[in-house]
């Protein structure tokens, strides 16, 4: 069968698990990698037998590939995925697309100019929990959502942080939680529930000894005057993550790993002005989750529906315009928790552009303990 070449540009991390799965769908095939380290580079295109390289632009120039998978730190997202369009590649990147929405406006403008398939890693989408969900709420079976909640702990050891100069500053990272852990919490919420139209943030360094947020939270606005609220840290060391979606019609509650639906009968709305009783209540069931079977998930599924639409036309499960939904509340989340006032979104991007730049000037080079390039090995298999 056909087959779609593919180049993984930083191949240090996540980019070396990408290799692997590419090599396993039937669909691509990998042909080269590149990595700013010489010895990283080397080392996976020997171990892989494909050519390597330590410029990106020689592996996008090379002609050994249709498509690349840009797995760098996300600064670097927005110029490689640009270069590799304007040269008639298709683009899969990491997460988030870029770190301020400036940049993502960019890569999505040189993605539509090019013509080229575009596609953001959010594999959680593929999940047949989340696929679920997102059917529940598209065929409105919980009607109007009136409420949001999000609340997202991780843990991070100061270790983690110590790992690297560029990590938790903002000019090699441009945030801290929010940027790194959070963008496919954030991508899950905003699926399911829409972009707010309004963020008041507090964002703090609570504990580690970082420059950057490792606490956020925020009340969200909505356009259609639904609330919500959002919180994420690297503080708290017991889970799962939680999320709600209340609807006039029922309710959708996601926690780590399970999915419940509940309706009641009528809508609150109908109820609320039908009802003569002084006590009235609505009669509220759990509904059955019956989640879809046999489907692929974690990375695979977005590498192979990413080649997929390449050279079939099919649907992306996780296109990469909708990649600026998350960077747009990311932005507005670090905006307002800066500045103390609410922000409107769409962000300012002149306003965004010029916090960086402030933020970047008061960046400290730090002292990196032990150098480690190494994936979080609970995502490595996904």
């Amino acid at each position: 069968m056909e087959k779609v070449r593919i180049g993984v540009v930083g191949v240090g991390g996540m980019g070396s698990a990408h290799c692997q799965k590419i090599r396993e769908i039937e669909e691509t095939t990998l042909t080269c990698v590149s990595d700013v380290d010489a010895s990283v580079a080397e080392k996976k295109g020997q171990e892989l037998n494909v050519p390597f390289f330590t410029d990106y632009h020689a592996l996008i120039d090379s002609n050994l590939a249709d498509a690349v998978v840009v797995a760098t730190p996300h600064w670097m997202h927005p110029e490689i995925a640009i270069y590799a369009f304007q040269k008639g590649l298709h683009v899969l990147s990491e997460k988030p697309i870029a770190v301020t929405v400036s940049d993502a406006d960019k890569m999505i403008k040189a993605a539509r100019k090019s013509k080229k398939v575009f596609a953001v890693m959010y594999q959680r989408r593929a999940e047949p929990m989340i696929r679920k969900a997102l059917e529940i709420i598209r065929e409105g079976k919980i009607g109007e959502i009136r409420r949001t909640l999000c609340v997202e702990p991780w843990y991070r050891t100061q270790a983690y942080y110590d790992s690297g100069s560029w990590r938790a500053t903002w000019v090699g990272e441009g945030g801290g939680v929010l940027i790194n852990q959070a963008p496919h919490g954030i991508d899950i919420f905003t699926l399911l529930g829409g972009l707010p139209s309004l963020i008041q943030a507090k964002t703090r360094t609570r504990l580690h000894r970082i420059e950057v947020e490792d606490e956020a939270c925020a009340l969200l606005e909505y356009p259609d005057g639904a609330w919500g609220y959002y919180y994420v840290t690297t503080n708290e060391a017991i889970g799962p993550y939680h999320m709600e979606f209340a609807g006039d019609r029922g309710k959708l509650v996601i926690r780590g790993n399970e999915l419940k639906w509940y309706s009641c009968c009528p809508s609150i709305q109908e109820f609320t002005f039908a009802a003569t009783g002084m006590w009235a209540n609505l009669e509220v069931k759990e509904e059955q989750v019956v989640l879809p079977e046999n489907v692929l998930t974690g990375h695979g599924a977005i590498i192979k529906n990413f080649a997929r639409a390449i050279l079939y036309q099919e649907p992306l499960l996780s296109p990469g315009k909708e990649g600026l939904n998350s960077v747009e509340f990311i932005n507005g989340m670090i905006l307002s928790g800066h500045t103390g006032k609410p922000v409107k979104l769409p962000v300012s991007r002149r306003r965004y552009d010029r916090l960086m730049e402030e933020l970047k000037k008061s960046s400290r080079p730090k002292e990196v303990i032990k150098v480690v390039r190494e994936t979080d090995p609970k995502f490595k298999q996904g």
